[in-house]
């Protein structure tokens, strides 16, 4: 055998004896789906987040059995049948499914996936996070904060578990000092570790428990428990952000550098926070411990759960969308009366983006609301150029000289960084730029390599210069730079044209000798200041790197009948909670605050919006809550103009076009609406079981192997879910689509249905108009046809409208595909 034949075969062979994570299903209900039958074992069900001794009863057996499973496997696999069974068990899943994480090779992980006990095994995977002014934005202090007694009662009781990557409790964000106390709370069960950094007392009523995962992300040998932190104190800073945000307290200054930049609020500021982390500072998370962490969230019994995070890339393997392991266990967790809220991804502007699959999630994209932070460069001949960034403006009336960071050069330059980056002050003439503002160039590398705005300000200041002056390498590097804290005068000109005007300014007034080097700078100008907030009242845009639809039902990319993204929120350049200690982002570090963004940022906006809902309304179902955020979001602004999506333009402003559903969902969300939305549409368990039989490429045995529940004998379609959407991917002729709805009013009304018809398709609707009872006559079926009048290849998109006589008023986005006309 060749050395290359024995390096391939050697390498082939560690293959296959390495171990690695993976996740496990096995035969029988969790402890949500429970109902009986097992000699001495009575169901559980309905005791899901209650610590009872039922429960814990049966998750013992729960236990034994996959300890069982595993124990025999490894007997029978075992080319030595006298030796012990030799395998890691990191977790057992109870709850919201019942399975384990385990160590196993890939010959394993096959042999073991063809044992009748086990439903599932699927390779762990690596997730990563989806990374003041919103809570005025969505008008919740005349709304459903005066609604509920102002910010001091809004959201009282109500527990959001965040997924996230830990808390600080230092901040005063989380702090229980000077707030109305609270009270002891019997429908949750979680526990407060303790650990050197996160002392006793770090769970403070405000946080009311905090527990740590990370055993998949330790067998994978990258977690470091001193610099990640074994326990749940942020590391990072995304998940004190995510909390602040969700149900940080009211009214926290939000001080930078010394500089205030307003009262920051949580959207619910009295709900509780369960801390569940899973996510780690410079690593992300394994898939494994996120599943851990929303078992054992479930089981303390949390109301909402948020999860600003996705997979780095479609799992994949041949199991639906629906069925991975994530998706079945949110499934689960909706059983248990859990309202499950998804970030839909950072991957926009493109198609099939989006990351959270499943109609059991509501799953939400980000939105750009009217808040900015301009500035102005006025130069020596009058001319005025628009920027942006927090910076304070230069002192006095008086114009100071420019000079370009590559005429302030001395000596030889550095392999690492271009001059213009201005990250090292030891390449440049210390006495040329002193007093004089600097013009440096936002590159690429400070987008993919390692320049930081931070060192622009290091070099800057031991050069003395007065200021900044940053142009952009293009329009493309410009479209990428967001505003941040600076500490002395400065501005990013991130139009590329303009950038070229201040260019072609400092050109002309700059003198050069014979061998081209700068002798005199007659170049001139002076910086704004970019601390002050300007506020433009328009609409939310849909944000650039906000994922898109259409939804997929398996990792072949084959569209599903269902909406994603659901609905939109504040998710670009929002002020949050931050960790001095954080290390991801280096223009924050030793900040208490941060202003950041992605659909990370916009999940916990309606993770917080749902907990005002759940308090106000209880006995709601996951579904009804989700209906009424999503049929009342926004699809025009105040003055009846449609909603923008940004797209890539190739300049620096993004291009606008009308958003449409695979865009933002039912809309930007309209929280004061969606607390008296009149009608809802509403779905449970059963609902979602029958959708999952009637998704073509989804087998019975599937459903009943993953879920515990069988298929009913007579399928519908997957369209007839009763979700407020409707989306076909493949309309072929005519269907027709049944909707309920349900009056949650404590008075008849009367709705007339409208409707714009999506292109090449005609739409009829029985009843076009009903009265909506109470009590027993609170239930009204509606019917959509819906008719291919033309082939086509490109999906179009319509909008019912419902309009109640009382004020009430719902819509229900139309995606259609027309493929074929039979």
């Amino acid at each position: 055998m060749t050395l290359n034949k024995v390096k391939f075969h050697n390498d082939a062979m560690l293959m296959t004896l390495r171990r690695e994570v993976y996740m496990v299903l096995v035969v029988g209900e969790p402890v949500v789906v429970y109902k009986g039958g097992l000699p001495g074992l009575t169901g559980t069900a309905e005791l899901a987040v209650n610590a009872t001794d039922l429960v814990h009863k049966y998750t013992t057996y729960l236990t034994r059995k996959q300890d069982e499973l595993l124990d025999n496997f490894f007997k029978k696999s075992s080319s030595n049948s006298s030796s012990r069974p030799s395998y890691t068990k990191l977790y057992s899943y109870h709850h919201i499914v019942n399975g384990f994480a385990v160590e196993l090779t890939a010959e394993e992980a096959d042999l073991l996936a063809k044992d009748p006990g086990v439903v599932q095994v699927q390779k762990s995977y690596r997730v990563q996070k989806a990374t003041v002014h919103t809570p005025y934005y969505l008008q919740l202090p005349q709304g459903i904060w005066a609604q509920e007694g102002g910010y001091l009662g809004a959201g009282e009781n109500i527990v959001i578990g965040l997924v996230d990557t830990g808390i600080d409790p230092t901040h005063p964000s989380f702090s229980s000092m000077g707030q109305k106390p609270y009270g002891p709370l019997t429908s949750y069960h979680g526990k407060c570790e303790v650990a050197p950094e996160f002392p006793l007392g770090s769970c403070n009523g405000k946080i009311i428990g905090a527990q740590h995962f990370a055993a998949a992300a330790s067998k994978d040998g990258v977690f470091n428990a001193t610099l990640y932190f074994a326990s749940p104190l942020d590391g990072d800073g995304h998940g004190s952000h995510t909390a602040s945000t969700a149900a940080g307290n009211h009214g926290v200054p939000v001080i930078v550098n010394g500089v205030f930049y307003g009262n920051a609020s949580g959207m619910a500021p009295r709900a509780r926070i369960a801390v569940y982390k899973a996510l780690y500072r410079l690593i992300g998370g394994f898939i494994p411990d996120v599943i851990a962490a929303c078992d054992q969230a479930v089981a303390d019994g949390v109301d909402i759960l948020s999860l600003s995070l996705g997979p780095n890339s479609p799992p994949g393997g041949s199991i639906s969308t629906f069925l991975n392991i994530l998706d079945v266990a949110l499934l689960n967790a909706v059983k248990a009366s859990v309202l499950v809220v998804q970030a839909a991804g950072n991957g926009g502007p493109y198609d099939q983006t989006v990351t959270s699959f499943s109609p059991w999630i509501i799953t939400v994209g980000a939105g750009v609301d009217d808040r900015s932070y301009p500035n102005t460069l006025t130069l020596g001949n009058t001319t005025v150029l628009p920027g942006t960034l927090l910076a304070p403006p230069t002192k006095g009336p008086f114009l100071y000289n420019l000079i370009s960071a590559n005429d302030a050069m001395q000596g030889q330059g550095n392999p690492l960084y271009t001059p213009s980056d201005c990250q090292l002050a030891s390449l440049f003439n210390k006495l040329l730029v002193q007093g004089k503002l600097m013009i440096c160039t936002y590159s690429f590398n400070f987008i993919f390599g390692g320049a930081s705005m931070q060192q622009v300000v290091s070099t800057l200041e031991a050069l003395g210069a007065a200021g900044l002056v940053m142009v952009v390498e293009s329009d493309v590097a410009g479209s990428k730079f967001d505003p941040i804290p600076f500490t002395m005068p400065g501005i990013v000109i991130i139009d590329a044209m303009n950038s070229e005007v201040l260019l072609d300014y400092y050109s002309k007034l700059t003198t050069r000798d014979a061998n081209g080097i700068a002798v005199q700078f007659g170049a001139q100008a002076k910086i704004g200041g970019g601390q002050i907030a300007n506020y433009s009242g328009q609409a939310q845009q849909v944000a650039l790197f906000s994922s898109r639809g259409p939804d997929i039902k398996d990792f072949n990319f084959n569209q599903a009948d269902i909406l994603k993204p659901n609905v939109l929120a504040p998710g670009y350049l929002i002020w949050g909670a931050w960790t001095p200690i954080g290390i991801d982002n280096p223009n924050y570090i030793g900040q208490r605050w941060a202003m950041i963004s992605g659909t990370s940022m916009a999940t916990p906006h309606v993770a917080g919006l749902a907990a005002l809902l759940k308090e106000k309304y209880p006995l709601w179902s996951p579904a009804a809550l989700a209906s009424a955020m999503v049929t009342t979001a926004d699809v025009q602004d105040s003055r009846g103009v449609p909603l923008q999506a940004q797209e890539v333009s190739g300049g620096s402003t993004p291009l606008l076009q009308n958003a449409t559903p695979f865009d933002m969902g039912g809309g930007a969300l309209n929280v004061n609406a969606a607390l008296n939305p009149g009608i809802i549409l509403d779905a449970g368990i059963q609902d979602y079981i029958n959708f999952l039989c009637a998704t073509s490429g989804i087998t019975p045995r599937q459903v009943s192997a993953s879920t515990g529940r069988l298929c009913p004998k007579t399928l519908g379609r997957s369209t007839d879910l009763n979700i407020p959407s409707i989306t076909i991917s493949n309309l072929q002729g005519t269907r027709v689509i049944p909707r309920t709805v349900k009056n949650i009013s404590p008075k008849p009304e009367t709705y007339t249905i409208t409707w714009i018809s999506p292109a090449d398709v005609a739409v009829t609707v029985k009843p076009t108009s009903f009265t909506a009872g109470i009590g027993q006559l609170q239930l009204q079926q509606i019917t959509f046809t819906l008719r291919a009048t033309r082939a086509s290849t490109a999906t179009s998109f319509g909008l019912v409208t419902f309009t109640g006589h009382l004020g009430h008023s719902i819509r229900i986005p139309i995606s259609i595909l027309n493929k074929s006309l039979t």
